[in-house]
């Protein structure tokens, strides 16, 4: 068994986009960030704060091994699969990873006697919004597996604190953007579907130009409107997640997001202003089940846990993604 001189925290997922700006910002609150990852998306050169031990979610001897190890005193839940076109295609393999993995995941808790946790959840569980911006008491009507398997751990959680006395937070993302100022980690997935990202690889002359899915929204200027919050703003609410547990019983839900949005075109506008790029754009049909507006009211966030977030200007997150973006050109360059 380990003794950390600070608390540790598991983080599964914490190889990640987000879980690594998680491991960081706990770091820097005085934790030891555990990664457990099974590196199917996430890097090695990302787990920087902290111990990195390989295992699955479905694998209960390995979880039980490294939460003897590290006697964590919570859980960040990260790990899960994201893409929902993919999950539209292949809904067992959420179901499987998203939620199986993650029951396996609270009952490793049960038996190691951890009681907290927060998770990381979706605006995806909203489905078509029926106000803007969606409050977390909106409906919630799921319109892919992905958004699914989000909410069913929501309602397992909702159980697992009446029934078991393990208390959660689940943490509703919309749109994460931007990178680490210090230049230390970004966003680097195998397979990018982000809108940022893939813009500025147009300006970085990785494609030829940006695909705007539809320009008939009822909109300002007829694309999308998305909900930007960056993503070291989205770290730091973990960290006030885990301190509202201190004292706070039962399963709570919060909105991450800023409340107001930006039109794609508005993005690809800014990610021109940043990078001095042209970046051309083409004009391809709506996606099925794209709402024309997703934005979060995040004033829960800001009231109970105390979220303020710092870098909520969208010419932010772009030029802090666009600097990652130059440093990095790819994953593969990435050296420890």
């Amino acid at each position: 068994m380990v003794a950390p001189d600070r608390p540790a925290i598991l983080v599964t997922g914490g190889a990640g986009y987000i879980g690594s700006h998680v491991c960081k910002a706990l770091d820097a609150a005085g934790y030891l960030p555990v990664t457990y990852d099974n590196l199917c998306a996430g890097h090695p050169w990302a787990v920087r704060w902290g111990p990195l031990e390989g295992g699955d979610l479905v694998d209960s001897e390995r979880l039980d091994e490294v939460m003897r190890k590290y006697k964590p005193i919570a859980v960040i839940h990260l790990a899960g699969l994201i893409v929902v076109s993919e999950s539209v295609k292949d809904p067992a393999q959420y179901y499987l990873n998203n939620v199986s993995g993650s029951i396996d995941l609270l009952d490793a808790m049960r038996r190691n006697g951890i009681e907290r946790i927060v998770f990381s959840s979706s605006a995806a569980v909203y489905g078509e919004p029926e106000t803007t911006p969606m409050p977390e008491s909106h409906p919630q009507h799921p319109l892919n597996p992905y958004g699914t398997s989000k909410l069913m751990i929501e309602r397992v959680l909702q159980d697992y604190a009446r029934a078991y006395n393990m208390h959660s937070v689940s943490l509703r993302y919309f749109n994460a953007a931007g990178a680490d100022a210090g230049g230390e980690i970004g966003e680097a997935h195998p397979v990018e579907t982000h809108l940022i990202p893939l813009v500025l690889e147009v300006a970085a002359g990785k494609r030829h130009y940006a695909a705007i899915f539809g320009d008939g929204y009822p909109t300002p200027d007829g694309t999308c409107i998305r909900d930007y919050i960056h993503v070291s703003d989205l770290a730091q609410a973990h960290v006030l997640a885990l301190r509202y547990l201190d004292s706070s019983v039962g399963a709570h839900a919060f909105n991450l997001g800023n409340g107001t949005g930006a039109t794609v075109r508005e993005v690809i506008e800014v990610a021109r202003k940043v990078t001095g790029h042209a970046i051309p754009a083409r004009i391809e049909p709506p996606r099925p089940g794209d709402p024309a507006v997703l934005l979060a009211d995040p004033g829960r966030a800001r009231q109970l846990l105390g979220w303020q977030p710092a870098l909520s200007g969208l010419e932010q997150m772009v030029s802090s993604a666009w600097s990652w973006q130059q440093r990095v050109p790819s994953p593969q360059q990435i050296m420890l």
